[in-house]
């Protein structure tokens, strides 16, 4: 495109032309424009015209100077002057991002920003300035928001501003609103459709970040299409092409690498791709060359930081790690927090150094950018795994499971787990390392190592599971012997640590020989395994074999002069014989060596040497004071050092207790009991620390849980202890058992026999002066006394001088030989006592015995009477049915209800005399009422009334008798024919059906007057009526249980006294007896002596009668029989007669409730039982 430009001259018409596409030199145009002081616009137009043909120092140089020389009075000179700050400043800002040099790029920002403000203050809400400006704060990175703003202003006056919508997508893109960025490139798309290449670039990688890949790939093609020179097309095509993986998109990636760098050969993006393929394809030179190019082609940090870390890795493979280091070191200095390789790389370099803290750092940022990264949580684990602090186990522990979890077949994971929780959780460590193993033999199909069945095997040791453990060891053997053919040597050393472990589990299963002979085994194929010399010196020393251990540690010793173990052994024999002093100097010597001069447990057993001391009676005050405070400094160091330390803070206890700061020294014990229940010599502490308080009680429940807790058999030393707890709180009794026990365990202990002897006197003496003491246990007293005065005697001249006062043994044995003199007189008096005390039992026993033979006389006695009592009323019974089973015989008639019966008439015959037994005085309530005495009973006529009760007595026996004889014996003859029934036309009257009564009992005896009498217990249970004077008509309700009774009742014949009776008849009776002696089959017996009884029955009927009698004894049968015969009904004599011939046949049962509720005593007249006539019931 041809034009001009023209330049006017000053003072005149004519003008200076320019042709543009034949600029002159800059420095000519320049000094033409000054010359004649062209307007401002000329200049501007001019620069822009240099900056298009490339000519960008002529473009500044006209600007530069069109500020202070062009000529600005012409209209909207203004404008011009925008144009030409803006377009200045904008390429300052082109410039200095392409400037390498920080302190030149700083200085061409300021310029730019110089410029920019001098804008502001012309026209500051221009477009184009406000775009230039948002654009500057773009590229400064750190200035977002207010490119953001001025671009937000800008699209608010012109909403389809296209470099204000690119602005804006930029700032999407960055802040990864990648929709939001598409979304602004489409606009400006359909505000121009004719926009550059480098728009549908921006879309391409809008669409890679949402995932829409075919999308992203017509992108960069239609880039490609717009721009065939486009580098940062290629390369994304190449690197979608890379992704797919395949052979063919593999080599069409690489293709358009290659073109894009024949396009552009210093492309740090295109550089670093093609390094990044080039190691794969493992041309580690090509790589550095490229990486190395591509660093020194670019200013940004994330082009650096990916150039540093393709050099980087080159040289790791090529186990170059100082320049490895080096390059990951820069990498992570450009690199941002998410791009992770670097680190990863790095942490890598810190582990080979052996930097584990370093290393942890750079994976936990890994890890921190990639919370579940797979490999990070991995090796993280294996190095807190190994670190002496327990909060990084922990972690390690939690990193290996969360691997374990997300690849649970990952076998070495497993196994890194386990070796984790082998110090604090066996049973887990057990169980990971079954995990692996199944693994190893389902997965992999690969043999278990022999490392890892001798780890489970000491596993299954410290859980007690020795036989397990056994087989372990032994499986492991057997596997080191089938690897050795591959690898001898390491295998080899594997072999030699199962054997020894084997031979531990020999001693904890007490076959020494066993041990022993693995042990040598093991010193002949390697004669400098000092261990195996120190265990050989130990097992020695526990047979009691102290020069011979001795021997062995110094054996140890010759191999390795300082070695501690071995010192630390020899010094606790010595401690053992309580030669403190070189057994100190084994322990000083220890800490002399730098090596292990913070020693804990030499420091810890010099600390018990001094306090040793202290337990050694000492009269120089100052000596124990300057031992006190060696043992505290002792355990004060080792706490320094490690304040976990439980034997150090016990130790500090103890020294407090000696110094008497007893409860401080209890605050200790408590805190390391606290922090371990697992460790006896505090709670022996506690103890201690209780019967120096006099808490004795407390002190024997610590002493006796201790041995509970931590011995499986006795053990003599706290046996001691809990000895002189209970001597201080004054149980001898169980301090002589106790110490009795400690003398099982070590006989041959002479402290223990002094103790025992003492514990023995004191008793002894104890039970002598109680006078209420026993004659056994005085004897048992002076048994212990003679005892213990031979115990003295023999260890006043036998016993160790070290441990006790000889002297003191042989006074004790001359105060029991006193005792002993004087045990004579206690022996006699508590003989004395013991002889009475037996004589007043043996007076007590003999009383006893005569009382209880007196009360079995008096039962037997009883016995006997009952029994006889009980005989004789069978007999009489059985009498009484002998003489009445044929004395009435009736049939059955069944006529018409009785009419009433006048007053003056006497008693009726009755045809039907079976009894129905469905109901009984029994569910009656008895009702006890005292009759009057002497009264007569009412009858149904004046004249029964009227008559006079016969008072003479009747012999014994005579009832059934005198009943049947009476019965016979008619007082007045009846001259009306007799039927077949033997009854009267008047007595067939008075007959009334049992159907009958019992259907209309209650109109019976309302309507019709006749009073049915129904003595549920007097007229039923009389032999032969009770002595009534007439015969009763029964209804069905107590008929049948009047009936059973009746048959059962007999007459003694006794004396009995007439009180009188009294009847009412409500549809029944009521009357009255003396006598109440009742059996569950409803008969009644009297014996011959009088009693006194009431008694009142009610039958469901209605009818209720109440007997009293003296009698002086109570008899109930128990036969359950009930008769229903005719001879035992209701009337004791049969008699066919109304009115006499009844009278007294209630004699005969002086206790028996009388059938017609007479009133008779045994000989009296049974006048006053007759019924009541209808016409007088009322």
């Amino acid at each position: 495109m041809s034009g001009s430009v023209e330049i006017p001259l000053r003072d005149t018409d004519e003008v200076i032309e320019l042709d543009l596409d034949q600029l002159p030199e800059g420095e000519e145009v320049l000094s033409i424009l000054k010359q004649e002081a062209a307007p401002l616009h000329t200049w501007v137009t001019l620069a822009l015209e240099y900056y298009k043909q490339g000519f960008a120092e002529d473009f500044e140089k006209i600007l530069e100077a069109s500020r202070s020389d062009a000529n600005i009075n012409y209209d909207n000179f203004e404008k011009d002057q925008m144009r030409a700050l803006d377009s200045l400043a904008a390429y300052y800002v082109q410039q200095a991002h392409k400037e390498k040099n920080k302190d030149r790029r700083r200085q061409m920002f300021t310029q730019a920003t110089l410029l920019y403000t001098t804008a502001d203050k012309i026209i500051m809400y221009d477009q184009n300035h406000l775009l230039g400006r948002a654009y500057f704060c773009l590229l400064e990175g750190d200035k977002m928001d207010q490119a953001d703003a001025q671009f937000n202003f800008v699209l608010g006056q012109s909403s389809n501003n296209i470099p204000a919508l690119l602005g804006k997508a930029c700032i999407a893109f960055y802040k990864k609103d990648y929709r939001g960025a598409l979304a602004y490139y489409k606009k400006a798309m359909r505000t121009n459709p004719r926009c550059p290449a480098s728009v549908r670039l921006g879309m391409g990688h809008c669409f890679v970040k949402l995932g829409k890949i075919e999308k992203a790939r017509a992108a960069f093609e239609r880039a490609l299409q717009l721009d065939s020179q486009c580098v940062g097309a290629l390369v994304g095509l190449a690197i979608l092409e890379l992704n797919t993986k395949s052979t063919e998109s593999i080599k069409n990636g690489v293709q358009l690498l290659s073109k894009a760098y024949t396009i552009d050969s210093t492309n740090p993006m295109v550089l670093n791709h093609l390094a990044n393929h080039f190691f794969y394809k493992k041309d580690y030179q090509k790589v550095q060359h490229l990486a190395l190019h591509a660093f020194h082609n670019t200013e940004n940090e994330a082009m650096r930081a990916e150039s540093c870390y393709q050099l980087a890795r080159a040289f790791h493979v090529q186990e170059d790690y100082d320049q490895a280091f080096q390059y990951y070191y820069q990498a992570t200095q450009f690199s941002s927090p998410n791009f992770t390789l670097p680190f990863f790389g790095l942490g890598q370099m810190y582990i080979y150094r052996g930097d584990t803290e370093n290393a942890s750092q750079c994976f936990e940022k890994v890890l921190k950018a990639q919370p579940g990264n797979y490999e990070t949580m991995k090796i993280l684990g294996s190095l807190y795994a190994n670190s002496t602090q327990q909060e990084k186990r922990d972690i390690a522990k939690q990193h290996l499971k969360k691997v374990t979890e997300q690849f649970p077949d990952d076998v070495e994971a497993w196994i890194e787990l386990a070796q984790i929780m082998e110090q604090s959780d066996i049973q887990g460590a057990l169980q990971a390392y079954g995990t692996a193993t199944r693994l190893l033999k389902e997965k992999v199909e690969a043999d278990v190592p022999p490392e890892i069945l001798n780890n489970v095997a000491a596993l299954h040791f410290r859980l007690g599971n020795l036989q397990e453990a056994r087989r372990y060891y032994e499986s492991s053997l057997e596997r080191s012997k089938m690897e050795a053919q591959n690898d001898e040597t390491y295998y080899s050393a594997i072999s030699v640590t199962t054997t020894y472990n084997l031979a531990r589990l020999y001693e904890a299963l007490h076959e020494d020989d066993k041990a022993e002979r693995l042990y040598k085994n093991i010193l002949r194929e390697h004669p400098n395994y000092v261990d195996c010399y120190l265990r050989l010196g130990c097992m020695a020393r526990d047979r009691g074999q102290i020069y011979e251990a001795s021997d062995w540690f110094k054996e140890a010793l010759q191999i390795n002069q300082d070695h501690p173990d071995a010192w630390s052994l020899i010094g606790n024999l010595h401690l053992a014989k309580a030669e403190w002093g070189p057994g100190q100097k084994k322990f000083e010597r220890i800490l002399q060596r730098p090596s292990t001069k913070d020693d804990a447990y030499s420091m810890i057993a010099l600390g018990n040497v001094w306090l040793q001391t202290l337990h050694q009676p000492m009269r120089d005050k100052e000596k124990e004071k300057r031992h006190q405070d060696r043992a505290f400094a002792m355990y004060k160091a080792v706490l320094r050092n490690d304040s976990k330390n439980i034997w150090a803070a016990n130790g500090i206890g103890c020294v407090l207790a000696h110094k008497q700061c007893i409860n401080e020294a209890r605050d200790v014990f408590a805190q390391v009991r606290e922090a371990t229940a697992d460790f006896s010599d505090v709670w022996l502490n506690i103890a201690h620390i209780y019967v120096e308080q006099k808490q004795y009680v407390s002190a024997v429940q610590m002493y006796e849980n201790c041995l509970k807790k931590f011995y499986k058999h006795h053990n003599t030393e706290v046996l001691v202890y809990l000895a002189r707890a209970y001597f201080k709180c004054g149980k001898l009794k169980e301090c002589k058992q106790t110490l009795l026990k400690a003398r099982h365990v070590a006989p041959n202990d002479t402290v223990l026999l002094y103790n025992i002897a003492l514990v023995m006197q004191k008793l002894a003496t104890q039970i002598l002066k109680d006078e209420k003491s026993n004659l056994k246990t005085v004897l048992s007293a002076v048994h212990d006394l003679e005892l213990a005065h031979r115990f003295f005697s023999y260890l006043s001249h036998a016993g160790d001088k070290m441990k006790f006062d000889l002297a003191q043994a042989a006074i004790e044995a001359r105060q029991c030989s006193d005792l002993l003199s004087q045990a004579q007189y206690h022996v006699m008096r508590a003989r004395k006592i013991d002889e009475e005390e037996r004589e007043l039992r043996k007076k007590q026993d003999d009383e006893r015995e005569a009382l209880r033979q007196k009360q079995l006389e008096e039962q037997q006695e009883k016995l006997r009477q009952k029994t006889e009592t009980e005989q004789r009323m069978l007999e009489q019974r059985a009498q009484f049915i002998e003489k009445t089973k044929n004395l009435l015989v009736f049939d059955h008639v069944a006529e018409d209800k009785p009419k009433k019966s006048g007053g003056g008439k006497r008693g009726r015959r009755v045809e039907d005399d079976i009894i129905d037994d469905s109901e009984s005085d029994d569910n009656a309530a008895p009702k006890k009422k005292r009759r009057p005495r002497g009264s007569g009973s009412e009858g149904e006529g004046g004249e029964e009334r009227g008559r006079k009760r016969v008072k003479k007595r009747r012999p014994k026996g005579e009832g059934g008798e005198g009943r049947k004889g009476r019965a016979q014996k008619p007082k007045k003859e009846k001259k009306e024919a007799v039927g077949e029934d033997g009854l009267t036309a008047k007595q067939r009257k008075k007959v009334v059906s049992k159907a009958i009564i019992s259907s209309s009992e209650d109109s019976d005896s309302d309507k019709e007057g006749l009073k049915i009498d129904e003595r549920s217990s007097s007229g039923s249970e009389s032999g032969g009526g009770g002595g009534g004077k007439k015969r009763r008509i029964l209804s069905s309700g107590s008929e049948d249980e009047d009936a059973n009774r009746s048959g059962d009742n007999k007459g003694s014949g006794d004396e009995g006294r007439s009180r009188g009776s009294r009847s009412r008849s409500r549809s029944g009776s009521r009357s009255a007896s003396r006598s109440r002696s009742r059996s569950p089959s409803g008969s009644r017996s009297g014996s011959g002596s009088r009693s006194r009884s009431r008694s009142r029955s009610r039958s469901k009927s209605g009818s209720r009668s109440g007997s009293r009698s003296p009698s002086r004894s109570r008899s109930r049968s128990r036969s359950g029989s009930r008769s229903q015969s005719p001879a035992g009904s209701n009337r004791g004599s049969g008699s066919e007669k109304e009115g006499s011939e009844g009278r007294g046949s209630g004699r005969d049962d002086e206790g028996s409730d009388k059938g017609g509720a007479s009133d008779s005593d045994g000989g009296g007249s049974g006048k006053g039982a007759s019924d009541k006539s209808g016409d007088e019931s009322d």
